[in-house]
């Protein structure tokens, strides 16, 4: 079975492993997946299944990219993580006002620079940055831009303060509440993060990796919860070829259309067949299935 099964992935899982477990229910261990989650947070995870992995560069590159999260944060400790699984590093008694944290906000929306947190999959000197933290060691994290569509603060319940967020890819949910919480003079850490919507696929499209375990071991119809390999490439514009132009194609020929210069999704007979790209009246292929 070949496709994308949209995982709401579970708290205390790397994203890998949240992977590999989906790929296993559909019969394959060939997978991808689309923006890696944090082990503790949920929500979620785009997880291409068999041949649907040629597909993930193309899903990077033309779906929309805005990725949604809902996190909550406690003020007056940090932790080494900045979350809520680390080793407490600091602690304040200061707990900043409501009208406090909604004036700094406004200073995180827009194209802003922030520092990834030390326990993150930053590449540092061709290793990740969290196995030199891992090792006792302190990498230093080189800042980056990202840009923050909206941030607002959605509540407060008990100690947890509440948020919502919209931003682009490479965006550290934990940096954004350690730079609010040092905005206001405090330290801050986050104990809930959830992905809502990432790639064009929201929370409403996601399934329960649990709920499609179960359901294969009981002999269900897991294959219904596979979207198609093409699902999310709507930007893409369509060519359509006849029996014999789709075998030559997927055999690597190239093939004379009157078609404009560009990238294509290829179909025949209402089969999806690949990717190719148009160029001077010619198409080649770039991904075949």
């Amino acid at each position: 079975m070949d496709g994308w099964i949209i995982l709401d992935k579970p708290s205390g899982v790397f994203s890998k492993n949240a992977a590999m477990r989906a790929a296993r229910v559909f019969g394959t261990k060939k997978n991808g997946h689309i923006g890696t989650l944090d082990p503790m947070a949920t929500g979620v995870l785009p997880v291409a299944i068999g041949n649907a992995t040629k597909m993930v560069p193309f899903i990077e590159e033309f779906s929309d990219r805005t990725k949604e999260y809902l996190f909550s944060v406690r003020f007056g400790f940090e932790t080494d993580t900045l979350d809520i699984t680390g080793t407490e590093v600091a602690r304040t008694d200061i707990i900043p006002t409501e009208s406090a944290v909604r004036d700094v906000i406004p200073k995180f929306i827009g194209r802003i620079t922030q520092t990834p947190p030390v326990f993150s999959a930053v590449h540092i000197n061709g290793h990740r940055a969290y196995e030199l933290a891992r090792d006792g060691q302190t990498p230093e994290i080189p800042s980056r831009t990202v840009d923050i569509e909206s941030l607002e603060l959605t509540g407060i319940e008990g100690d947890s303060w509440r948020f919502r967020m919209r931003c682009s890819p490479g965006t550290y949910v934990r940096s954004v509440a350690r730079d609010i919480a040092h905005a206001c003079g405090t330290v801050a850490t986050v104990d809930m993060i959830r992905r809502t919507q990432t790639s064009g696929w929201t929370i409403k499209n996601a399934h329960a990796l649990d709920f499609l375990e179960n359901l294969f071991n009981n002999g269900g119809d897991v294959k219904k919860y596979l979207a198609p390999m093409d699902f999310g490439l709507g930007d893409i514009p369509v060519l359509n070829l006849d029996g014999k132009s789709a075998k030559l194609y997927r055999n690597g020929g190239f093939i004379e259309v009157v078609d404009t210069n560009g990238l294509y999704r290829i179909y025949s007979g209402g089969v999806f067949v690949g990717i190719g790209v148009v160029t001077d009246g010619v198409l080649k292929p770039k991904r075949t299935i």
